[in-house]
């Protein structure tokens, strides 16, 4: 496999794949804060109901990057893939929450 191809999964297993090498966890995350403007919007979206567009959009990035920096750390161990990928989100202040990603980097081969 290249490095490119890094598979993620959050599955134990690959199908096709036999896990030849157990890497160790791998993590990334990121904080973010909630802007007063989406606040506002959530605010009125909390009276008349709906979709609160400015925070699915705030927590899309975020998974994003702590996935992404999970992947980074992956590489960097040389994984072939990352499985048994999980995402939590916690509170580390008001008005800001941690997005965080994980998984288990292994080397994989086809069977």
């Amino acid at each position: 496999m290249t490095d490119k191809d890094l598979i993620l999964t959050n599955t134990e297993t690959l199908p096709g794949y036999r896990i030849t090498a157990h890497l160790g966890l791998v993590q990334g995350n990121t904080i973010r804060a909630k802007h007063i403007g989406r606040d506002i919007m959530a605010g009125l979206k909390n009276i008349v109901g709906g979709e609160i567009k400015g925070y699915t959009e705030l927590l899309t990035e975020a998974r994003r990057e702590a996935t992404e920096r999970m992947v980074r750390q992956a590489r960097e161990l040389g994984a072939d893939a990352v499985v048994n990928v999980r995402f939590a989100t916690s509170s580390v202040m008001q008005g800001a929450a941690e997005l965080f990603a994980y998984g288990t980097a292994v080397k994989v081969e086809r069977e």
